[in-house]
C-alpha cells in the first residue's frame, strides 16, 4: 500500500493553497490553513479529520457556498467564483419536505432547474429503480426509514446527472447496519456512473471502504496531514472488504495518524 497518489491526468477538482479565516470582533478564527489537493474525474475521494478541521467548509469551498480566504478552487477546469450548479451535494440531513412523496421529492431538483420535464421524470424512475426505491414513490418522508430518506436525497441530489457529488456525512445518523447497507450501494452507484466523488465522514471505516483514496486531515486549523492510496478493488463486498489485511492495516494507519495528530496539538 502507497501513501503517495499516483500520477493522474486532468482535474475534477483543484484546491490550491485554500486558506480560511473567519473574523468577529472578539476572536479571529483559522478552519483552514494552505489545503491543497487535485482530485482526479472519477475519484472517490474521502476526507476524515476530528470535528471542527474545516472539513465540511472546505465542501462548500468546492460547491461555491462559502468563498476562501486564500487560495484558488477550480471545477471542472474553471475558478469557483459562485454557487455551482453542476454539483450534486448529499447532507447529513436528508431534509425531504414533508407533505411531498419520495419521486416528488426528488424532481423538485428538477423544478428548481427547470429541467426538462420529461427527461427528469425518466432519469428520476431510472434513480429510483438503481436504489431500491421502487413501491415507495409515493410515500412520505414520515413513512420511510432514515435510509430510505437518505436514498432519497441521493437520488435528487443524482437528477442531473452531475460530474461532481460531494457528500457532507451523510450517512452519520443512521444504525449501524443501515449504514453499511448504504456504503454498498454508494459504491455501486459510483461504479455505474462514474461520478467523481468527495465525502467527509468521522468513520475510518467508511473513509476506506469507499474511498479510492483516504485524505487525513489536522485538528484546527485543518491542514492535509497525508494523503493514502487505497488499495482495495473498485467493486466493494462489505464483508470482504472488512476481513481484508490491506484493509485493517490503512485503517490502522490512520486510526494511529489521527491519534498522534490530536495529542500533538
Amino acid at each position: 500500500m502507497t501513501t503517495t497518489a499516483p500520477v493522474r491526468t486532468g482535474t475534477a477538482i483543484d484546491i490550491s493553497r485554500v486558506s480560511v479565516r473567519f473574523t468577529s470582533r472578539r476572536s479571529r478564527t483559522t478552519a483552514l490553513d494552505d489545503v491543497s489537493l487535485p482530485v482526479a474525474p472519477g475519484e472517490f475521494v474521502s476526507i476524515v479529520g476530528p470535528s471542527g478541521c474545516g472539513k465540511s467548509t472546505l465542501l462548500k469551498i468546492v460547491a461555491g457556498l462559502v468563498r476562501s480566504t486564500d487560495g484558488v478552487v477550480s471545477l471542472l477546469g474553471s475558478p469557483v467564483a459562485g454557487p455551482q450548479k453542476q454539483i450534486g451535494f448529499v447532507f447529513q440531513r436528508a431534509a425531504l419536505l414533508e407533505w411531498r412523496g419520495a419521486r416528488a421529492n426528488i424532481l423538485l431538483q428538477a423544478e428548481m432547474r427547470g429541467m426538462n420535464r420529461r427527461a427528469a421524470a425518466e432519469r428520476a424512475d431510472a434513480l429510483i429503480e438503481m436504489t431500491g426505491l421502487t413501491g415507495f414513490e409515493k410515500a412520505l418522508p414520515h413513512e420511510l426509514s432514515g435510509g430510505m430518506q437518505q436514498r432519497v436525497a441521493l437520488c435528487r441530489a443524482l437528477l442531473h446527472a452531475p460530474p461532481v457529488l460531494l457528500m457532507d456525512e451523510p450517512f452519520g445518523a443512521l444504525d449501524a447496519l443501515t449504514r453499511e447497507q448504504m456504503n454498498a450501494e454508494l459504491n455501486r452507484i459510483w461504479r455505474e456512473t462514474g461520478t467523481t466523488v468527495v465525502l467527509v465522514t468521522h468513520s475510518i471505516a467508511e473513509a476506506v471502504f469507499l474511498g479510492t483514496r483516504v485524505v487525513v486531515m489536522s485538528p484546527r486549523p485543518g491542514r492535509i496531514l497525508r494523503t493514502f492510496d487505497v488499495d482495495l478493488p473498485a467493486h466493494r463486498d462489505y464483508a470482504q472488504v472488512m476481513s481484508d489485511p490491506r484493509f485493517d492495516r490503512l485503517a490502522t494507519d490512520l486510526r494511529g495518524l489521527l491519534g498522534s495528530a490530536a495529542a500533538n496539538h
